[in-house]
């Protein structure tokens, strides 16, 4: 069978499956999950997934929602809003990971990255201030992803600086690829920060059953490289999927983890 065939009946074929979960509900998902793992040696490592949920800071309600699946999460937190530093102390309290969700500029100059963002042109000096005060705000981070930034992460030297805050600290870096033009994995490789990209954006198509698509095809993603991130949002129908998925996991021997335990060279 040819190369694009063989391909395109494995799309098929997982596609089958994650629309069987949902229409069969958490038990036909949790069939379809296992039937990937069938003539996988008991032995072999599981793959691992860590879910990251940005725009943290707005809404408390929608910060407790993911709070409330009691899984593995990776709160990433903007700074200097009115519900930040609390619900950094809450999600703490909680035993989960938080980082600091850096505002960057993006290309399109009508976005408005919020406050404590970094803009292309600052110097050394005032991107290191502003990202110390921003990481002063939550104590218990233990890493940086950015948040929009699509133009600040493709210039190397204002990228440079800014990871640059991050070198021997013990913090990482997650590259949201907002850009294809990203210098941020190239950079931290240079400066020996620990760093990783996200594998796939979970709610870019707004609804529950899109994001459990998406959820389902950054399982197939992980169960290919070993493991495998994932970025969403703090909306209800994110929520909802990631909790019908952390159920069907259950009987996978895929496992969800916190992004620290993915990033070489992270001490946590």
């Amino acid at each position: 069978m040819p190369e694009r065939a063989m391909k395109r009946r494995e799309f098929l074929a997982r596609s089958a499956a994650v629309l069987a979960g949902t229409f069969l509900g958490v038990n036909g998902l949790a069939s379809a999950f296992a039937s990937d793992m069938k003539g996988r040696s008991a032995s072999s490592p599981s793959a691992r997934i860590a879910l990251i949920i940005d725009d943290i800071g707005f809404s408390i309600p929608r910060a407790r929602q993911f709070l409330d699946l009691d899984v593995p999460i990776t709160f990433s937190i903007l700074p200097r809003l009115h519900h930040s530093h609390e619900l950094a102390d809450e999600i703490h309290r909680q035993g989960h990971e938080i980082m600091l969700h850096q505002p960057m500029e993006p290309y399109d100059r009508f976005l408005n990255p919020g406050p404590g963002a970094l803009f292309v042109g600052d110097d050394e000096a005032k991107i290191a201030r502003i990202m110390t005060e921003n990481l002063s705000e939550l104590p218990h981070a233990y890493g940086v992803n950015n948040h929009m930034g699509s133009r600040f992460t493709a210039c190397q030297r204002e990228t440079s600086d800014a990871l640059g805050v991050l070198r021997g600290s013990g913090l990482f870096f997650v590259d949201s690829l907002t850009s294809g033009r990203s210098v941020v994995g190239e950079t931290a490789r240079r400066l020996k920060v620990p760093a990783a990209s996200r594998h796939l954006f979970l709610d870019h198509y707004l609804g529950e059953e899109p994001t459990l698509f998406a959820l389902d095809r950054l399982r197939i993603c992980a169960l290919k490289r070993g493991s495998a991130i994932g970025i969403g949002h703090p909306f209800p129908e994110t929520a909802r999927a990631i909790g019908r998925f952390a159920r069907a996991l259950r009987e996978s021997e895929i496992s969800l983890v916190y992004v620290s335990s993915l990033i070489p060279g992270t001490e946590v």
